[in-house]
């Protein structure tokens, strides 16, 4: 090849904008990295009309003509969703085009078949920018660590929900006054249910798992909770006990009682200690947490949105996939070698945060401990407060099957002398 790498660009949102601006601005320092110049020969919306900025000749609303262009060579996919982004995909891999997507949602459930339709033309598939925006993490999970093994990924990855949790533990306020300044400040769409609701994270989570246990995982295979349910009482209890309450990404492996593995995979909010390198997290920062049995601990720290910063990461991909163009191979994709088996969150460890309100009488604290006997969980700590003829028993578990935690929950607020449980939320990062 001596002339240009062509470029086609399907979507020109806020990150498609700024990678088409990107490319224009900075383009002889990409020639450089590179070894050819790049080009952008093609975009494709749905509205030319809405993209005045854009140069009219390149404007297309026929991105499957585009993506299949004999003269292009790579095609950056940041129109999201399923439909029409996977078709696009097949039919550019079908052409002999490599594909550098943003696209979380439809690599956490249809992955697995897309890297076989890129390894099967023999061009590449990267996604960086799909989790975590700015954030290189993909390619460390993928290609730095391995040589190590994996035990454990956690990540603050949605800014949104970061952003409200941390607005309530800053001033005491409800979730919904939370979501309101963010939705004022356009940290949440209109329709934030993607992001609050945790499918946006539960989808990364399948990402990350997928990687770091070299085992396919789906968004289908995550458990998913939202922070809907948080309340400003959650919040305070964390801040009592010196915690934080974050709406975590949970990819870990789980040895059984037989000596087998699997892979647990979770998003929920969860209580953390203020100690703990994901707790100073705040705003719409994300973070990933790894740890690894040689390497140790790990973090990753930047921006997980917005337009600029996601562009960074795309670019960075398109870096990559134009100089593996150029040397003619397709990099190494990821492995699914070791296909382990998807706990359900039923038999996951985790523990438990609770806080009930209960008669202040002789006996009520033996009662609640057997409930918890009974059911197979232990109790690590126990915190009592009284006021007048009630009191507040504030109990942390030691880990135990999620089922029989949630089990424990369902009985006592079947007990005459519990009058309410306050607060419920599972903890991470205590010894």
């Amino acid at each position: 090849m001596n002339g240009p790498l062509k470029v086609a660009l399907l979507g020109c949102g806020t990150v498609g904008s700024a990678v088409l601006r990107l490319l224009q601005d900075q383009a002889g320092e990409f020639a450089a990295r590179i070894g050819r110049p790049v080009e952008v020969v093609g975009v494709a919306v749905r509205r030319p009309q809405h993209h005045p900025d854009v140069p009219q000749h390149l404007l297309t609303t026929d991105a499957h003509a585009l993506v299949t262009r004999e003269d292009v060579d790579l095609v950056v996919e940041v129109i999201g969703g399923i439909e029409p982004a996977r078709s696009l995909m097949l039919a550019a891999f079908e052409a002999g085009k490599s594909v550098v997507s943003a696209n979380k949602a439809l690599l956490a459930e249809d992955g697995v078949a897309l890297h076989a339709a890129a390894a099967k033309a023999g061009v590449d598939l990267y996604y960086e920018a799909a989790v975590a925006g700015a954030i290189p993490i993909l390619r460390p999970l993928r290609e730095s660590l391995a040589g190590d093994q994996l035990s454990r990924v956690v990540g603050i990855v949605n800014g949104t929900t970061n952003y409200i949790l941390s607005r309530m533990a800053e001033t005491g306020a409800g979730f919904g006054e939370a979501l309101a300044e963010a939705t004022e400040l356009g940290y949440a769409e209109a329709d934030p249910t993607a992001d609050v609701d945790g499918f946006d994270a539960a989808a990364k989570a399948a990402i990350l798992a997928s990687l770091a246990f070299h085992t396919p995982v789906s968004a289908a295979d995550v458990y998913r909770e939202g922070i809907s349910t948080v309340t400003a009482t959650d919040v305070s209890r964390a801040a009592e006990i010196g915690c934080t309450v974050k709406l975590l990404a949970i990819c870990e492996r789980v040895t059984g009682e037989d000596g087998s593995d699997s892979v647990a995979v979770r998003v929920h909010p969860a209580m953390i200690p203020t100690t703990h390198p994901l707790a100073s997290v705040s705003g719409a920062f994300n973070a990933v947490f790894v740890e690894a049995v040689a390497a140790g601990q790990l973090m990753f720290y930047g921006q997980g949105a917005g337009g600029e910063p996601t562009a960074s990461a795309v670019l960075g991909d398109l870096v990559a996939v134009a100089r593996n163009r150029l040397a003619g191979a397709a990099g190494q994709g990821p492995s699914g070698y070791a296909d382990l088996a998807v706990r359900p969150m039923a038999e996951t460890p985790t523990r438990y945060h609770v806080s009930l309100d209960v008669a202040d009488k002789p006996g009520v604290l033996a009662a609640v401990a057997l409930e918890f006997a009974q059911h197979g969980v232990s109790i690590s700590t126990v915190r009592q407060t009284g006021r007048g003829d009630a009191a507040t028993l504030v109990i942390v578990t030691h880990s135990a099957p999620d089922a029989a935690l949630s089990a424990t929950i369902a009985a006592l607020r079947e007990m005459p002398a519990v009058r309410g449980v306050t607060s419920v939320l599972r903890v991470e990062g205590l010894s």
